[in-house]
């Protein structure tokens, strides 16, 4: 048996190793490095699979989540409405620019932010919700929009862990998700569905003058070199992993339908066992499973984790320390935050290897193991 690994970019890349070289080579062999041909071409290609008519390219997932709140011309003291239970990038910028962070809590079934907690931390002072579509599955971004709609507030979707992923409504329409919202962003970083071989990310709105507005912040507020007309930043996708991810995004949805297999192979394994809680996948979306994350009642979690460590099987904890409890939030409040689900799943959630390479030797043996400790 191959050794498990929690992502394996290397043999994803071997599969189209030839195709990806080339695209390499002809960054290199043009010099045009910075805002070269590939990078225009990708933009175009993923406005075209997400069917979302603006697509800017940046740097990564954060500076995305940054240039999105700074366009919006949100001003210092503004509040931003958070789930807790995220990577700490969502948050971390609404810090940065001197916002408001206002933490809630998540839904237990699907671990993405909670509508009618979003509706009872709306005060006179909100101004924007940045829904999290967590692990791979969508927030419940119909009732967020009309919410949104309801109280005038803006919606920043954070997309890192979910692109590909369909959403839903209930008059059968059906939208990516990051192409909802007022503004959506996103992550290439290597691990993700979407990965580059580095740092990379993208924003995504419907509205041309808005899009604009973000294409300058992220070149330094310039629309005419040397003339900068707002503060902007310097975030930047570089045309070799544009040329990379160019490969990567016809492979997409094949890259999906990978992870959805494990998925589903794991869920056969564990639905029957009432010390795990495998994920739940509502009607209204296509879970792409960016991580596959159980929750285990009736078993420490940490000595799990240790066990299978042990037995050479990757696992991760997405995340053991929510948002509102880190350190760098003492300002805002954060520990007289009261959110008992989101305290609830940092003890209870393990993410198991999920990629697009795994095989069902690998499958079994990390099911077998897990079940051996479980059972125990």
């Amino acid at each position: 048996m191959k050794p498990i690994q929690m992502v394996d970019t290397k043999t994803q890349y071997l599969k189209i190793k030839e195709r990806v070289d080339a695209g390499i080579q002809g960054v290199l062999d043009s010099a045009a490095y910075i805002n070269g041909k590939p990078v225009q071409e990708f933009a175009a290609n993923l406005s075209q699979y997400l069917k979302v008519p603006h697509t800017i390219t940046c740097g990564n997932g954060t500076d995305a989540l940054q240039i999105a709140m700074m366009a919006l011309d949100l001003q210092p003291g503004d509040e931003v409405i958070t789930p807790s239970f995220t990577y700490i990038a969502t948050v971390e910028v609404i810090a940065l620019l001197r916002l408001t962070p206002v933490f809630v809590e998540v839904d237990k079934e699907t671990f993405c932010i909670d509508a009618k907690a979003i509706r009872a931390a709306i005060t006179p002072k909100t101004k924007a919700i940045v829904p999290v579509h967590l692990y791979g599955h969508a927030a419940p971004m119909e009732e967020i929009m009309d919410i949104a709609k309801e109280h005038n507030l803006y919606v920043i979707e954070d997309n890192a862990q979910a692109i590909g992923s369909d959403y839903r409504f209930t008059d059968g329409s059906i939208k990516k998700t990051g192409t909802i919202g007022t503004i959506g962003t996103t992550s290439f970083y290597p691990s993700k569905n979407l990965g580059a071989f580095g740092d990379g990310g993208a924003i995504f709105t419907s509205d041309a003058s808005l899009a604009e507005k973000l294409k300058m912040i992220a070149n330094h507020g310039q629309k005419i070199r040397y003339y900068h007309d707002l503060v902007g930043c310097n975030s930047r996708l570089d045309s070799i992993q544009a040329a990379v991810l160019n490969v990567k995004l016809e492979f997409l949805d094949e890259y999906i339908e990978s992870r959805q297999k494990v998925a589903a192979y794991y869920n056969k394994a564990f639905a029957l066992h009432n010390k795990l809680t495998i994920p739940l996948v509502k009607p209204y979306c296509s879970h792409v499973y960016h991580q596959y994350t159980l929750i285990v009642n009736g078993v420490d979690r940490d000595e799990l984790s240790q066990f299978l460590q042990d037995n050479k099987i990757p696992n991760m904890i997405y995340y053991p320390v929510p948002a509102h409890r880190q350190k760098m939030f003492d300002a805002f409040g954060g520990s007289s935050y009261n959110l008992p689900l989101t305290d609830w799943l940092t003890e209870r959630v393990i993410s198991l290897p999920i990629h697009t390479e795994m095989e069902e030797e690998q499958l079994n043996f990390i099911i077998n193991h897990l079940l051996k400790f479980i059972n125990n």
